[in-house]
């Protein structure tokens, strides 16, 4: 069996690295308190957009940690557009399946999940928009939520 050259080994990897993630427009993450997020602690996401043509898909990016008391988290999600109109929207994304194993890449005693809430969508002007995201819960503060982030891809 014939080996490779390290040159090209290490040529492979750095273009293996460098072309990843081609496809996002935008990725962000916010912590948030994971001894107790309350609902009026938003964490927001500002998205420039000069492109109302281009089509993307959404997603809302979740770590928990493994002490996170529920199965699903609700989300509120705020969209105020260039213009300064506001969409709402709940979002409900499943953190554990129905035997309690955790969805989502678990890393020590964080597991991270991503989950799409719009695909093939348009921005439907240009300009600023504001993604402000709230704690959808019942409780008046859950523990166990680390980070919230808002992922934007192109859409293929």
């Amino acid at each position: 069996m014939r080996r490779l050259p390290l040159y090209l080994i290490a040529l492979l990897t750095i273009v293996s690295l460098t072309a990843c993630d081609g496809s996002v427009f935008y990725d962000r993450q916010q912590t948030v308190d994971e001894h107790g997020w309350r609902p009026d602690e938003a964490v927001a996401f500002d998205v420039e957009v000069k492109d109302t043509t281009t089509v993307y898909n959404f997603l809302m990016e979740v770590r928990n940690s493994i002490s996170y008391p529920y199965a699903n988290t609700f989300l509120f999600l705020n969209t105020t557009f260039p213009d300064g109109s506001i969409a709402q929207d709940t979002l409900e994304f499943p953190l554990a399946d129905v035997s309690g194993r955790w969805l989502g890449k678990r890393a020590g005693r964080y597991v991270d999940a991503r989950y799409y809430f719009r695909r093939n969508a348009r921005f439907p002007m240009t300009g600023t928009y504001r993604f402000s995201v709230s704690n959808g819960m019942r409780d008046s503060a859950i523990t166990g939520l680390k980070n919230i982030g808002l992922r934007i891809e192109y859409s293929e």
